[in-house]
Parts: structure tokens; C-alpha cells; sequence
């Protein structure tokens, strides 16, 4: 059974993969670099903080950092545990895929998936009594981790797992914070 799924991931991701327009690479590298979203990060900030003003919002804060370095070690302790190589890294898919970057890290689960998604579900959460349209930042995460795909970096398994662990992450984060937050703030007034 493994490896029939094994099979599909790499017909799925050559298949995908070779989808990729070149005169597009430029875009899909940009996207794929975490850096580049530093405005959309400032924005969540912004609203955060508009939001709930200054004591409530540096608590959310906290709890949102918590949770995206949850699932950043998470992420690296499966990706070591699990050792496996990326397709860009696997000699027999390497001419059959388009690669645009080159890393040398382990594969299983991404940490683009996890962390976007731990990110945008953490703050939807937080922010949809405000405005239903926050639900539009899910377009980041999808981006994100298609991006992996198109340069060659990453199997479709590892992004769905990646994406489902940083939501069930994001959960309990919040899930956390629910609990938390209002005697963090009573206490301190």
C-alpha cells in the first residue's frame, strides 16, 4: 500500500512539476521565499493590534510566535526522524522534474505547509469576529506551498501533511490561548 501511494506522490509531483511555464519561474521563486512575505506579516501585526489594542494583542502575539515555533520544531524533528530526501535530491526523478532551487534538507512534511498554515489558521482564528474577509489570507498559504511544488522542491504528501500538521497545531494553539489569555489578563490589571 506504501508504496502505491509512494508511486502516486512522484507521478503527482513529476506531473505537476512539469506544468511550469519558465517565463513564470521568476514569480514562483519569489513566492516561494519566505522574506519576501515580510509585508503580509507586518499586516497580520497591524490588525492584530488594531484590533485588540496593546495588553490583548501582545498576549495573541506571544501565542501566535508559540505556536509557529511549535511547529517549526515539530516540522525538523519529523523531518529527521522520516530522513526523506527531496525530489530534487533523487537522481531518477531529476531529469524528469524541473528544478529551480536546490536544498539539501530532508523532504517529510514541509515546513512552508506547516508554517503558513500554522500561521494563517492561528490568526483567522483570531481575527474573523472583525472581518469575514480575513479568510482570504488563506490565498497565502496556498501560494506558499505550491510554489514548493513547482520548483522541484517538495512531494504532494509532504505539503498535505505539512499543511494538515500546521492546522492542528494552529488549533491547539489557539485552543490554548482561549484558555489562557483571560486570566493572563485579569491578573495583570
Amino acid at each position: 500500500m506504501f508504496e502505491i501511494v509512494n508511486d502516486w506522490d512522484k507521478e503527482i509531483l513529476v506531473w505537476s512539476n512539469c506544468l511550469g511555464i519558465e517565463q513564470y519561474d521568476s514569480f514562483w521563486i519569489f513566492v516561494t521565499q519566505i522574506e519576501n512575505w515580510t509585508p503580509l506579516f507586518s499586516f497580520y501585526f497591524f490588525l492584530i493590534f488594531f484590533f485588540y489594542k496593546f495588553k490583548k494583542g501582545f498576549v495573541i502575539l506571544f501565542f501566535l510566535l508559540a505556536t509557529f515555533a511549535i511547529t517549526l520544531a515539530f516540522t525538523e524533528l519529523t523531518k529527521n526522524s522520516v530522513a526523506r530526501l527531496r525530489p530534487n535530491n533523487v537522481v531518477k526523478l531529476a531529469d524528469l522534474i524541473r528544478v529551480l532551487q536546490t536544498p539539501t534538507s530532508y523532504s517529510f512534511f514541509s515546513g512552508h505547509a506547516s508554517s503558513s498554515f500554522s500561521i494563517t489558521v492561528f490568526v483567522v482564528l483570531v481575527l474573523r469576529k472583525f472581518s469575514k474577509w480575513i479568510y482570504i489570507a488563506f490565498l497565502w498559504p496556498l501560494l506558499f506551498v505550491i510554489s514548493r511544488i513547482y520548483v522541484g522542491v517538495h512531494y504532494p504528501s509532504d505539503i498535505i501533511v505539512g499543511a494538515f500538521a500546521g492546522t492542528i497545531i494552529a488549533l491547539l494553539g489557539y485552543h490554548t490561548y482561549k484558555k489562557t489569555a483571560s486570566k493572563l489578563l485579569s491578573n495583570n490589571t
